[in-house]
């Protein structure tokens, strides 16, 4: 009986990253994911039946690595609104545009056209984030440092607002590795957005 195990299922992951970035995901094989990480295509179809799979488990872990971090800051932070979500909009894209990301996005999209694999990348990733944007915020309007709103739809507005001079030109190859002074402006303006239609009541 083959046992699996985390650190094996981890050089795996690693191991996907690598050739996926070279390959892309169309050139991308299991059997050289496989030679990659060391062990046979059996191996690897124990641990994740399909390429589409492996491909939203590798990007998940490739998020989740960079993101946790600024999620996590956001849940815990006691800082004013406009101090803690400039801070949250340059950390999620800085990651969001990179180059890197910029592709594995875009793979994801394709990939979403055929197969359910888009679906359950946003189910494991994006939607997290909004989970945590929208807890951030109604804890916000909970001290009244916000008025009262939905914080699922104020929190899917300020992620198109900070995506809308970002990600979306990214995604189209219109804008290249955007620097920090660029998202940091950005994500200025997004917010200044955000809080002329949510308002910032106490703000000084």
């Amino acid at each position: 009986m083959r046992v699996r195990t985390e650190a094996k299922r981890d050089a795996i992951l690693e191991a996907a990253a690598e050739v996926f970035l070279e390959a892309g995901f169309e050139g991308a094989s299991m059997s050289q994911i496989a030679a990659r990480a060391g062990g046979s295509k059996r191996t690897l179809y124990g641990y994740f039946p399909s390429k589409e799979e492996l491909f939203v488990a590798m990007a998940h872990n490739v998020a989740t690595s960079f993101l946790d971090p600024v999620v996590d800051a956001l849940s815990q932070t006691e800082e004013l609104p406009p101090v803690a979500l400039q801070r949250f909009g340059e950390g999620i894209l800085g990651f969001l545009c990179a180059p890197d990301s910029v592709r594995m996005w875009q793979t994801i999209i394709g990939v979403a056209g055929r197969s359910d694999a888009g679906a359950q990348f946003y189910e494991i990733g994006p939607s997290r984030g909004h989970e945590a944007l929208a807890a951030f915020l109604k804890r916000q309007m909970d001290l009244e440092r916000l008025p009262p709103a939905d914080p699922h739809d104020a929190a899917r507005h300020l992620m198109a607002l900070l995506e809308a001079e970002t990600l979306m030109p990214c995604l189209f190859g219109k804008l290249k590795a955007p620097s920090k002074k660029y998202l940091r402006a950005t994500t200025e303006r997004a917010l200044q957005a955000f809080f002329r239609g949510y308002g910032n009541p106490g703000m000084p």
